[in-house]
C-alpha cells in the first residue's frame, strides 16, 4: 500500500512514497530505498512494495527535490542519448552524496512517523548504493542495516567515497556488485573490502557473475529477473537478521 508524503528539509521539500505491507499489518521496521539516477517511478515503487510485503515501512524518497521538475526518464535509454545524458548528470551533481547525508535525518523522522519506531535498513540502487551505505555512517544508532546493489564509486579518491566512512559503521553491510562494471571495477571491491574489514565491519561483499550495471531493476534494459530474485533473496536475509 503506497501513499505519498512530503518530507520538509534543510533545503526544501522533497517528495517521497511510503509503501507499507499489502494486507495492512502493522510493524515498527522501516527501510529507505535510496533510488539510481532515473529517479522515483513504478519499477522503485514495486521493487520498495516486495520489501514491504515483508514486514517494512519502506521509504522512496526523491533525492533529486533541490532540482526542481525533472524528466521523467526512460531507463532503457536515458544514458545513452546526449540530451538526457547531460541532465542526469547536472542532477548528480546538483544533488551530492554529502547533502543527501544531510537529508537522512529528515528521512528518518519521516519513516518513524509513519511508525518505524524500530531499527533501520538502507539500501541504494546504482547511485544509491554509495548513499545508502554514507547514511549507516551517518546514523548509525538507527540505520541497523544497509545494502547496496549494482552501487557505483564506492571506493574511489573521491573525498566523500563510502569506504572512507567504515569506522562508523555499526550497521551490518552487503554489497552486491555487477560482474562487470565500470563504475565499481575490481580495484574498488578490493579497497572496499579492506576498508570494511579493517574497519572490523560485520560485511559481504559479493560479485553477480554474468550481471551487469543495473541487473535488479525491471525498467533497466539489463534487468534479469533470476539476478533480481537472488538480489531480493539477499536483502531480505539482511534485514530479516539485522532489524
Amino acid at each position: 500500500m503506497k501513499h505519498d508524503i512530503e518530507i520538509k528539509t534543510k533545503d526544501g521539500t522533497a517528495k517521497a512514497a511510503v509503501i507499507k505491507p499489502a494486507n495492512g499489518a502493522a510493524t515498527d521496521k522501516g527501510a529507505i530505498l535510496y533510488m539510481d539516477a532515473f529517479g522515483p517511478r513504478e519499477a522503485l515503487y514495486w521493487m520498495g512494495q516486495r520489501i514491504a510485503d515483508a514486514g517494512y515501512t519502506v521509504l522512496v524518497p526523491d533525492l533529486f527535490y533541490r532540482s526542481g521538475a525533472y524528466g521523467p526518464f526512460d531507463a532503457k535509454t536515458a544514458f545513452s542519448e546526449e540530451a538526457t545524458r547531460a541532465q542526469l548528470m547536472g542532477l548528480m551533481r546538483a544533488n551530492s552524496q554529502p547533502l543527501t547525508a544531510e537529508d537522512g535525518e529528515a528521512f528518518i523522522e519521516a519513516l518513524t512517523s509513519e511508525g518505524a519506531t524500530g531499527a533501520i535498513g538502507a539500501v541504494g540502487y546504482c547511485m544509491g548504493g554509495g548513499r545508502a551505505i554514507t547514511a549507516a555512517a551517518r546514523y548509525p544508532e538507527r540505520i541497523k542495516a544497509a545494502a547496496s546493489f549494482h552501487g557505483g564509486n564506492l571506493a574511489s579518491d573521491a573525498e566523500d567515497s563510502p569506504h572512507r566512512l567504515a569506522d562508523r559503521i555499526k550497521a551490518r553491510v552487503y554489497v552486491g556488485v555487477a560482474g562487470v562494471d565500470n563504475s565499481f571495477p575490481p580495484e574498488q571491491s578490493a579497497r572496499l573490502a579492506e576498508a570494511f574489514r579493517t574497519g572490523g565491519i560485520d560485511h559481504i561483499v559479493e560479485n553477480y557473475v554474468g550481471m551487469a550495471h543495473g541487473w535488479t531493476v525491471p525498467d533497466h534494459s539489463i534487468y534479469d529477473k533470476d539476478g533480481s530474485e537472488r538480489h531480493f533473496k539477499r536483502l531480505l536475509t539482511l534485514f530479516e537478521e539485522t532489524l
